[in-house]
């Protein structure tokens, strides 16, 4: 009777203590995230509640990678299960005859097969992390702690079974089918020696359990409290869409995010969301081409970064015990390594993210010498490199089981470096000065932005623009691209005749159009952007204009998106030129006679499809032209990998690694095509590059869809 008080006491004593630690931890991060900025925190149940639950319970995301989806969803649902064999064990170490469930032989059953299947399901995670040593999962002692402590745990409630069993006399059974024979192995024991190793293995597992509980909120693994509180509040907004500055408040001591607590609350949960599982890193286009930028590393190393300098601003570490068990020894500086250049890729096929990995992993390292709360967010954490090196094309997103955001994070830090500090590369900002001087990215005058209708003239094709033709039904907006380079000019021509023989109403704001703002966005120029969509929705709304189209995706997510925070009507219908062409295909007013003997593969443009979801209508155009054969990439659709021009990069160079728009065309010669299509005019320019660059523009043109049905529609 002694000996079960003081097994009473010492449960009480030591599962508090580990409680209370846990709860400390728990709160500080909740502090740390509350330092952040307010951030809007409603749901809207109806349209939140049905993804949480795929992606929670479904583990939708997850399972996009099979094999590894079906190994966690093992162990998420393994370890909801035996929790309550957990308490069952528990109950039995205090004295208590078990859990008084009904059916408790099968209930036992349930609990060993569980066991086992997470004990399977460790060993291959451990397998995929040393045995196909993937890329994307970090190795250590860190990264694979929890794989010994899940492991153990699993363990020590086998042999618990297995020494209850000695302990009672309990012969093999069919409902312990592996705790008995564990029993069967250790019979010689007697059931003295039985008894002890019971308390011994019931304490075991006791002390597992609590230091996993104490170790979950200080790890990578806080992911299991923080993943569906940020899959709950995600944004409702559009995907991508970032919100606005407001430049008018005079009280704002900076724009932009230039320290850690300048982020909003939601920005610095996603940090303690992330679970470090690589799959952002995986398909990112800078990290797949020798680029400094991993957003996986972006994640850790902003949280550690919050991690280390809240608890050193706020004492934590010296006020409680529980703030000792810290996520990093020291605070942390960034190496400025020297990147890959172009020349270490020549020869090289396909992507790889080995180098940038390698690089991240020597780069964030421990400083004893300096103190947390001291580093700058802008150099010291995260480098210019990183920061200018993405293309904003969401694929970390699209593919992110937890629902973090990284672009908006990005965009933030680039806020704060141009418009707080004036820096950005020097061909950026020669392109946000020329837009600024003269509407567009190369500095031609303004005069000259219809100057691409004077050959339609010619041809007898009169492009009409909004003050020409008053009652229009559909303002083309051509945009920048399609206005001054001379090869995208092709597809608004091509564009332009097609709306013709469909007989649509259309006019063009000619040269009073103004850039859409995308690219001054991207880039980090909010200033910049505010000025052209206020100018841009003012000649809207002089020539009453109610529905738009356009062939650039940048133009049309800012617009459908992001205009309406700065006053464009709700009801005005935002169309890109794919959705236009399909309908009119499908309405019968554009009939595609001549076959098109070609076989085709399309790229899927980043701000067509994962900002919109617009996958089909390009495709229905291209397969309702006879005699096209659609081939799709490995990486298509959701997964299509970026041309590289995106955020800015059309108008900058990349400084390290393979080019991006060279990788993705290797990707698209992989399936030999004749022709590589897109719907953008920034992807065909960069395919195009890519396929010259590659040698293989003898045999494979680029073109965008709007050219290819005007072949097969007018010849």
């Amino acid at each position: 009777m002694v000996l079960l008080w003081v097994q009473w006491i010492l449960f009480l004593i030591v599962t508090g203590y580990a409680v209370y630690v846990s709860g400390a931890v728990i709160y500080s991060r909740y502090v740390f995230i509350r330092s952040g900025r307010a951030s809007d925190s409603r749901v809207i149940w109806k349209e939140r509640l049905p993804d949480f639950l795929t992606q929670v319970f479904g583990q939708r995301k997850l399972l996009s990678d099979r094999r590894s989806g079906i190994m966690h969803a093992v162990i998420f649902y393994g370890f909801i299960i035996v929790q309550l064999g957990a308490i069952d064990i528990v109950i039995k170490g205090l004295g208590g005859h078990g859990l008084p469930v009904p059916g408790y032989a099968v209930f036992g059953l349930i609990q060993e097969v569980t066991v086992v299947s997470i004990l399977l399901a460790v060993a291959y995670a451990a397998y995929r992390r040393y045995g196909e040593r993937l890329p994307r999962l970090s190795r250590g002692l860190k990264p694979s702690l929890v794989l010994y402590f899940i492991s153990t745990l699993m363990l020590s409630v086998l042999f618990t079974l297995a020494f209850e069993q000695l302990m009672h006399g309990i012969g093999p059974s069919w409902h312990a089918p592996v705790s008995s024979l564990i029993a069967l192995a250790l019979s010689p024991l007697g059931s003295s020696a039985a008894v002890v190793a019971f308390y011994v293995s019931w304490w075991a597992h006791l002390l597992i359990l609590l230091a996993f509980l104490i170790y979950v909120p200080q790890s990578k693994h806080f992911h299991l409290i923080t993943a569906p509180i940020n899959l709950l509040l995600k944004r409702s907004s559009a995907p991508g869409r970032l919100i606005p500055l407001d430049l008018e408040d005079e009280e704002a001591e900076s724009y932009g995010v230039g320290a850690i607590d300048q982020f909003t609350q939601h920005q610095l949960l996603d940090l303690y969301a992330c679970v470090e599982c690589g799959r952002c890193t995986n398909v990112c286009p800078a990290s797949n081409t020798g680029q400094s930028l991993s957003p996986m590393h972006l994640m850790t190393k902003l949280r550690d970064h919050l991690t280390e300098s809240s608890a050193e601003r706020m004492n934590l570490s010296a006020s409680q015990p529980a703030y000792l068990f810290r996520s990093q020894s020291g605070a942390h500086r960034i190496e400025h390594e020297a990147m890959r250049d172009e020349s270490d890729w020549a020869g090289r096929e396909g992507t790889d993210i080995s180098p940038t990995m390698t690089m991240q992993q020597r780069a964030w390292r421990v400083d004893e010498g300096a103190a947390a709360s001291e580093l700058r967010l802008h150099g010291d954490v995260m480098t210019a490199g990183e920061i200018w090196a993405c293309t904003t094309c969401r694929n970390c997103e699209e593919v992110c089981p937890v629902g973090n955001e990284h672009v908006d994070k990005i965009i933030d830090l680039r806020r704060y470096l141009v418009l707080m500090e004036g820096s950005l590369p020097a061909e950026g900002q020669r392109a946000l000065m020329n837009i600024e001087r003269q509407g567009n990215p190369w500095g031609i005058s303004r005069s000259e932005r219809a100057a691409w209708t004077d050959q339609l003239a010619e041809e007898g094709v009169i492009v009409p623009t909004v003050r020409d033709r008053p009652d229009f039904e559909l303002l083309l907006f051509v945009g920048s691209m399609a206005s001054y380079d001379t090869r995208s000019r092709k597809i608004v021509k091509s564009l332009v005749r097609l709306l013709h023989a469909a007989g649509v109403r259309y006019a063009i704001l000619g040269n009073e159009e103004h850039s859409s703002g995308d690219t001054a966005r991207r880039m980090g120029n909010e200033l910049l952007y505010q000025e052209l969509a206020a100018s841009n929705i003012a000649l809207f709304e002089q020539y009453g204009v109610r529905r738009i189209v356009t062939p650039c995706p940048h133009t049309y997510n800012t617009f459908k998106h992001e205009y309406p925070d700065f006053g464009l009507a709700a009801d005005v219908e935002v169309l890109h030129h794919s959705e236009l062409l399909a309908t009119l295909v499908r309405e019968g007013r554009l009939k595609p006679k001549r076959p098109i003997e070609a076989r085709i593969t399309f790229h899927d443009s980043c701000y067509l499809g994962r900002y919109n979801g617009i996958y089909d209508a390009p495709r229905d155009v291209l397969e309702a032209l006879p005699g096209v054969q659609l081939v799709e990439m490995e990486r298509s659709r959701a997964n299509a990998m970026c041309c590289g021009a995106g955020g800015g990069m059309m108008w900058m160079e990349q400084q390290a690694g393979k080019r991006v728009n060279v990788a993705r065309t290797e990707q698209a010669l992989a399936v030999e095509p004749d022709v590589i299509t897109s719907a953008c005019p920034y992807c065909l320019t960069m395919m195009e590059d890519g396929v010259k660059q590659l040698g293989a523009d003898g045999k494979t043109s680029a073109q965008d869809i709007a050219e290819i049905l005007e072949r097969a529609v007018l010849g």
